[in-house]
């Protein structure tokens, strides 16, 4: 028997043979989309028979699990929110998305809202997000705007692409199997095994990407005609759909050296007020915040804590109210 044909070879073979049928037969569902990094259509969205939708930890998406019927409820106001960990909140409970569908209904108006924000998502796949969104009928979508995600969006995209190319080199990751187990060496069982060196290594090979693109005022630049570009895309598919969008534009904190930290939307709020037409309307983070003791309402220079939500939510109540976008039903009925 030659030498790569060996016993251990043959098992090793029929196990991986074993495991691919095993994944393909009983976990199709939860493997379908892991590898398109948050690029496939509709991962996370699982529909069931008896017509309701489950969102699901699936596919390089990790939406907070919640249920919701695919048709709206007759005279219900549905709002979901698309976005990024800052509308995902320290918790589902706790976040701004969420809290909405309460207020509005402490208000007398019959609604209710889910988050569909993902962390780590910009600009692009927030459209794809937002494109499956539009099937169940919301009567509102917003859309949280923030320009600190796209190196995340462009390195997904890219291994999305690789992985769906036949070159010879990428054979072995059309097995499922072996794409989860070369999956692992990112995650933290296996990342734990890892040698320090080799740890530190591919980290800091990785933000140092990050940080390297971060400074180069023509990558800046680039990542900002994206921002633009799929934010106004995917106003143009609610529109399309009849679907009025609210962008919440991001505030996050600097820091500086001396003096008292500081709100900086950067050129979100120029944009925002750019594609600001009929249908689309926006709110903004540092307006809303900086009234406030903002440095305590931050738990770190971007991610909001409960009380921050809290007040988020209030403010985004109260503009729809006031837009007239929600009309509040008259006291006593």
């Amino acid at each position: 028997m030659k030498p790569w044909l060996s016993r251990s070879f043959l098992l090793a073979l029929a196990l991986v043979c074993a495991g691919e049928l095993v994944v393909r037969l009983f976990f199709a569902r939860n493997m379908s989309g892991r590898f398109d990094y948050g690029y496939h259509p509709t991962a996370g969205f699982q529909e069931n028979s008896d017509g309701t939708v489950q969102l699901v930890r699936a596919g390089g998406r990790r939406f907070h699990p919640q249920p919701f019927s695919q048709a709206r409820p007759e005279g219900t106001f549905r709002i979901l929110v698309i976005g990024d960990s800052v509308p995902r909140g320290p918790s589902l409970e706790t976040s701004y998305p969420r809290l909405l569908g309460g207020q509005l209904r402490a208000a007398g108006v019959k609604a209710e809202s889910f988050n569909l924000a993902v962390a780590g998502y910009g600009s692009h796949r927030k459209k794809i997000v937002l494109r499956q969104a539009l099937k169940y009928h919301p009567s509102l979508v917003i859309l949280h705007v923030n320009g600190s995600n796209e190196y995340e969006d462009e390195r997904e995209h890219k291994r999305s692409e690789e992985f769906k190319s036949w070159h010879p080199r990428n054979w072995p990751m059309k097995s499922l199997v072996i794409r989860r187990l070369y999956e692992a060496k990112t995650e933290q069982m296996f990342w734990k095994w890892l040698p320090v060196e080799v740890r530190a290594h591919r980290a800091v090979k990785d933000a140092d990407a990050e940080v390297s693109a971060s400074v180069n005022s023509k990558k800046v630049q680039e990542w900002d005609g994206r921002v633009r570009s799929f934010t106004a895309e995917s106003i143009a598919l609610a529109r399309s759909a009849g679907v009025p969008v609210l962008l919440v534009t991001q505030a996050t904190i600097d820091r500086k050296a001396t003096g008292k930290p500081t709100l900086d939307e950067g050129k979100l709020d120029e944009l925002a007020r750019s594609l600001e037409q009929p249908m689309v309307g926006y709110v903004s983070m540092k307006k809303v915040l900086e009234t406030n003791d903002y440095p305590n309402l931050y738990a770190d220079t971007s991610h909001l804590k409960r009380e921050g939500h809290r007040i988020l939510t209030e403010s985004i109540v109260t503009w729809l109210l006031r837009s007239g976008w929600i009309q509040q039903p008259p006291a006593g009925q």
